[in-house]
């Protein structure tokens, strides 16, 4: 099967929608299939607002366009809103090709903790954007019950994997610091809600392992906290592994592949109980869910790393790319494709 998948977060951003299409890709190829994926490399691009790491590519249309009827695919999955996912949707509902989207972050939360733009105004949007595809996928069943709230329709679950052969308990860092070890990894931003996990008053040390634009001001403001920088490979999973328990403060994640990868390692999860970590986490066996973070933070620090090790090994990254490809053959873009201009 020929995919094209098209997507404005791509190498080398560090984040999880990244890391999901990267091996949603590779195990496609594995699976016998020909996948183009359609990043911003090849375009003039400036920095987005306020995230000047995330490159937005400039007038892309026409570039798309010949992309796309060049390649004639039998499935077009558009992964993100930006520039490049608009322009394949413009050009997917001009020739009336069939499409599928994903729903990988709660863009209208993070958009209100930047920007005075009522919740109202940005779902409608979004709304609009991914109910003209056949299909929008949802990495959780509370994602997809949270969209259908707002509006949305055709909403699939496709869920998230994790690579056990990077992730796990073996080499832990040797780390001569207090104990309990606390840690969160991920991108350090606003719309993390980091600092609910730094205000905190614990025991032991907290660990920040991760890059973005709010490193610099959280490093100055927490002089007490390790702040890594962003680690890769066996490299981050080996300080993921010497943490006792791993934190989890976001509240607007739609899945959270960190608490996966955190689980994989042996290490048991504090969250709130909100989207991502109810669908994840085994309240009490993996982790802990409490509206207090340092309720759950305590009561996690209790719970063993071998039941968090055989849950995360249930999460493959073949099962996952299963779903996805069972999406596109019952979504193909169909025959008609192949007579199509670029225009």
């Amino acid at each position: 099967m020929k995919i094209v998948i098209v997507t404005d977060a791509w190498q080398p951003q560090v984040n999880g929608v990244v890391r999901t299409l990267k091996k949603t890709r590779d195990h496609l190829i594995a699976f016998g299939n020909d996948v183009v994926m359609l990043t911003t490399e090849g375009y003039r691009t400036i920095p987005c607002p306020s995230y000047p790491s995330i490159p937005l590519a400039l007038f892309p249309g026409r570039k798309i366009a010949r992309e796309l009827t060049h390649f004639k695919p039998d499935a077009i999955h558009i992964a993100t809103e930006g520039p490049l996912g608009m322009a394949a949707r413009r050009w997917c509902l001009r020739h009336k090709v069939k499409f599928t989207t994903s729903y990988h972050t709660q863009f209208p939360e993070y958009l209100r903790l930047r920007l005075p733009i009522p919740l109202s105004w940005s779902y409608a949007w979004f709304r609009c954007f991914h109910n003209q595809a056949i299909h929008t996928l949802v990495p959780t069943e509370s994602q997809k019950q949270r969209l259908e709230q707002h509006g949305f329709t055709n909403v699939c679950v496709w869920g998230r994997g994790v690579d056990t052969d990077i992730f796990s308990p073996d080499s832990p860092q040797q780390l001569d610091v207090a104990r309990p070890i606390s840690l969160n990894m991920g991108r350090v931003a606003i719309e993390k809600n980091i600092e609910s996990y730094l205000n905190l008053d614990l025991p032991g040390t907290k660990i920040v392992v991760g890059d973005g634009p709010d490193l610099d001001m959280l490093k100055q403001r927490y002089p007490d906290v390790i702040f890594t920088g962003a680690k890769f490979g066996k490299e981050l999973a080996s300080w993921v592994a010497a943490a006792d328990v791993f934190v989890f403060p976001s509240k607007t994640d739609t899945f959270g592949l960190v608490l996966l990868e955190a689980m994989a390692c042996g290490v048991p999860v504090a969250a709130y109980p909100v989207t991502g970590p109810i669908d994840v986490i085994q309240h009490g066996v993996t982790g802990f869910l409490d509206k207090d973070l340092k309720t759950a933070v305590l009561n996690a620090l209790e719970l063993k790393s071998v039941d968090c090790i055989n849950v995360a090994r249930q999460h493959s990254w073949e099962a996952c790319t299963s779903i996805f490809l069972n999406l596109m053959h019952n979504n193909s873009t169909g025959p008609d494709i192949n007579n199509l201009s670029s225009g």
